[in-house]
């Protein structure tokens, strides 16, 4: 009883995470807190440099109306996904592990804001809506789950196996085109995967990562919460 009413009046900071805690709370609640503030600071730089490229129209109308704008588009992305491996190298490195996070974050960010311009205003605010809600809900839950000792560990094969799933789907459709329907299909299942990893990254952030990975923890979180906005946005765009 005296357990389940501190858990119930908040105070968990000197409560255990997940049954058989052996460090900290205090400190394990300050690396939380910590990655979350990271998460937060990526995503207000996100909703800046994704509101330039949608409003100032020169930027949308260089990248649908040319040749070279799809090749720059490309390498944005693919410079994104390259950043990856200095991220991961330097993680621990102060201080270049937060400027590494901060070129990842505004290329990235460039990315969202051309994917973005191709929707209209009320279909991106609908995204987002149900993108907050979620990550909110499932992050709620995750940390009620593990706090019962339940783990999420074994999600990882299964999610991994569906994210390569997902990327042979998407190079079919740009291949070979399989319609708007299909095209639904794999927002939902896009979806549903980031889903799962929101719960399974917020349940290592809880009980796997060591407290100087947070620059890792972070571009872990956010990129899911990035791809399921994403996923949302193609469904409502074909809705």
């Amino acid at each position: 009883m005296e357990k389940g009413s501190d858990i119930e009046s908040g105070n968990w900071n000197n409560k255990e995470l997940y049954p058989g805690m052996s460090e900290s709370p205090e400190l394990r609640w300050a690396f939380i807190r910590k990655v979350y503030a990271i998460i937060s600071m990526q995503f207000l730089l996100t909703s800046a440099v994704a509101s330039v490229v949608v409003f100032v129209k020169p930027i949308p109308h260089f990248f649908t109306n040319t040749a070279l704008g799809l090749v720059v588009y490309i390498l944005i992305v693919v410079l994104a996904l390259i950043m990856l491996y200095p991220l991961s190298t330097y993680r621990k490195h102060h201080p270049w592990n937060f400027l590494l996070l901060i070129i990842f974050t505004v290329d990235l960010s460039f990315a969202v804001g051309v994917s973005c311009s191709f929707s209209k205003g009320r279909i991106i605010l609908e995204a987002a809506i149900l993108t907050s809600v979620m990550v909110v809900s499932l992050t709620l839950y995750t940390f009620w789950a593990v706090r019962r000792g339940n783990d999420f560990s074994f999600l990882g094969p299964f999610l991994f196996a569906s994210l390569l799933m997902l990327i042979v789907f998407t190079l079919l459709q740009i291949f070979f085109p399989l319609g708007k329907l299909a095209h639904m299909i794999l927002g939902c299942l896009a979806s549903i995967i980031f889903c799962g990893y929101i719960i399974y990254d917020t349940c290592n952030l809880i009980k796997r990562y060591t407290y100087d990975e947070y620059i890792i923890a972070a571009v872990d979180i956010y990129l899911d919460i990035i791809n399921l906005f994403l996923a949302l946005l193609s469904v409502l765009d074909d809705v």
